[in-house]
């Protein structure tokens, strides 16, 4: 009858192969012992005698297995990660514990890029049996393009990746995306809400980078991703390599940072210096003298928004803003900036009318960057509202949040550059030429708001 020879499976390399290594290192430390022993009995260094021959033997055989074992264990270290690597992203039901790219035995052994690249190799694997010929092809052509796809199971962990994906392996030997998401809005999260509440769900994500600023070969991306309940493919996700386009803004953006960090400084300054000349000569100023110190007041407090901004939006591109959630009333909020968007009403000849009831709920927010996109949005409105203009500042309850509109009866603008409105450093044709702006109070704005959980 003949027999079934079944499979060996991966799990089981290891043990058979430090079986077989066990025994040839005691067949050969006894058969090196026993020809090095006829050695000597031949040249006459030692004696016959049966009890030296064996004890002289067996002390050999000894020190030669001990010797070897020691160099066996060393040099053989490399191979076992390497199988517990193969093991863990095989399909087969195991519990090894992987071994980590950055642990000090695989950064020591160099084998950190191997095992990097056997856990992007397991990400790509398809459980079940061979392929298609259409799947690789289909497979071929995903590793072949620049931006790249990436499916993940229900808990979360990366089963297929093409070839351009940002990948990376947790401390717990699994395969994750690398990306900066901020935490209020990540992909995790996301998932993790969806699965739990939806049968299918999409959501997409802009300027998400692979690595924090200065890092080599950092790459941003557009993201679009799906979720079908007990699909074969819960979670499948579209990453678009935009760095052509994204990285030449976030160098322009670190460049103005790095100017606006060291003007911070003299701005706080002159500040300073206008309100203490203001005290000083408060009573021997004509109207004109008066006028004249609040212009420069409003231009210094204008100045000091600009570096926030430009601050606040360079944080958070490198996902290094903080936002301290605390309960307060939008009113509150206005106070803060009252008096400033005063001036500056007066100053562009506006009036502003503010209409913010003292018994609206309160909100989750940061009263400072809340009061900062306030003073951006009102600003906005000033600039471009007609001369003796109104600007109107009201809030107001919606459903479980507070609606705060500005209103302004202003210039308007053209349909097209409405879907561009809160991009980083844009600013229409029309606007460029005729009203002062960095182009980055509506992006960061924007950013501050969903940050807070709104819209």
């Amino acid at each position: 009858m003949a027999t079934i020879k079944h499979d060996q499976m991966v799990k089981d390399y290891w043990n058979s192969y430090q079986r077989r290594a066990w025994i040839n290192l005691i067949i050969w430390s006894l058969g090196i012992s026993f020809v090095v022993m006829v050695i000597l009995f031949l040249s006459a260094i030692i004696k016959f005698d049966l009890i030296a021959l064996w004890v002289s033997f067996l002390i050999l055989a000894v020190v030669f297995l001990s010797l070897k074992l020691l160099v066996f264990e060393i040099l053989l270290v490399p191979l076992h990660q390497l199988a517990d690597a193969l093991t863990h992203v095989s399909d087969e039901p195991n519990a090894v514990e992987p071994p980590h790219p950055n642990s000090k035995h695989a950064r020591a052994n160099g084998l950190a890029p191997l095992l990097e690249l056997i856990y992007k190799l397991g990400a790509n694997y398809y459980p079940g049996g061979k392929q298609s010929a259409k799947q690789s092809e289909v497979e071929k052509g995903l590793h072949h393009s620049r931006s790249s796809v990436v499916i993940c199971s229900e808990n979360g962990e990366v089963t297929f990746a093409s070839h351009a994906a940002p990948i990376m392996t947790d401390p717990k030997g699994r395969i994750r995306l690398k990306l900066q998401f901020s935490d209020s809005d990540s992909l995790e999260k996301w998932a993790s809400q969806v699965s739990a509440d939806d049968v299918r769900a999409e959501k997409n994500w802009h300027r998400i980078a692979s690595d924090p600023v200065g890092v080599e070969d950092r790459r941003i991306f557009d993201i679009a991703a799906s979720y079908e309940k007990g699909s074969e493919a819960p979670f499948v996700i579209m990453l678009i390599d935009q760095t052509d386009s994204y990285q030449p803004e976030d160098d322009q953006l670190d460049f103005i940072a790095f100017a606006a960090h060291e003007l911070r400084g003299p701005v706080t300054v002159i500040r300073g210096y206008l309100d203490v000349l203001l005290q000083e000569l408060d009573g021997n100023l004509s109207n004109d003298h008066r006028q004249l110190f609040d212009r420069l007041a409003v231009s210094a407090n204008r100045l000091s928004g600009y570096i926030a901004n430009i601050l606040n939006a360079s944080r958070y591109d490198q996902r290094h803003m903080r936002i301290q959630l605390v309960e307060l009333s939008v009113g509150s909020v206005y106070e803060l900036i009252k008096d400033d968007m005063e001036l500056r009403a007066s100053i562009q000849n506006r009036l502003l009318a503010v209409d913010i009831a003292d018994n609206l709920p309160t909100v989750a927010a940061d009263a400072s960057t809340l009061s900062e996109v306030m003073s951006n949005l009102i600003d906005n409105a000033l600039k471009y509202s007609h001369d003796g203009g109104v600007v109107t500042v009201r809030a107001s309850a919606s459903d479980q949040f507070v609606q705060i509109d500005i209103i302004d009866q202003g210039i308007g603008m053209p349909p097209n550059v409405v879907a561009n409105l809160f991009h980083k450093f844009y600013r229409s044709h029309r606007s460029r030429e005729t009203v002062s702006g960095s182009g980055i109070g509506l992006y960061i704005s924007k950013a501050i708001i969903e940050s807070c959980g709104g819209t």
